[in-house]
């Protein structure tokens, strides 16, 4: 049912934690299913993403996909990380079941909701960013597959 790589992610989750003075934080969940996650980003003057922590409460995908795309944004500029879709998050994981898909638009959302907290501290834009969802719901999911 899973892959070895959401297995190896959820046993031994890299970047577990939160960051002190957080440069953005986001939050966001899913009421039907009861997962919340929250990601915090380190961002330097250039707009690199040095570090990168996660707090996820669910079920074992949330936290291979939390532990997923904190590994797929450390190191980026702000405009790759814009770039980490949900679709990369279960590529990268070697896919998720059907029913565990919204976990990785939960990913994908606390990076942009992480980024947007950012952009709203140092009053910038960042081209393409929304206003993130705190509740990730049935319609939402049902578009993105």
């Amino acid at each position: 049912m899973y892959s070895e790589k959401v297995m190896d992610h959820f046993q031994n989750p890299r970047n577990v934690g939160e960051i002190e003075d957080a440069s953005g934080v986001g939050t966001v969940g899913n009421a039907k299913c009861g997962d919340i996650m929250r990601i915090f980003l380190d961002i330097d003057e250039k707009g690199i993403i040095r570090d990168v922590k996660f707090k996820t409460f669910g079920c074992g995908a949330a936290v291979a996909t939390s532990s997923m795309a904190t590994e797929l944004v450390k190191g980026k500029t702000i405009r790759e990380a814009m770039q980490v879709t949900n679709k990369a998050v279960m590529e990268a994981l070697d896919g998720l079941p059907p029913v565990k898909v919204h976990c990785s638009l939960l990913a994908e959302e606390a990076i942009h909701a992480a980024l947007w907290d950012y952009a709203e501290k140092n009053g910038i834009t960042i081209e393409g960013l929304e206003r993130p969802k705190s509740d990730i719901g049935e319609h939402e999911e049902e578009q993105e597959y």
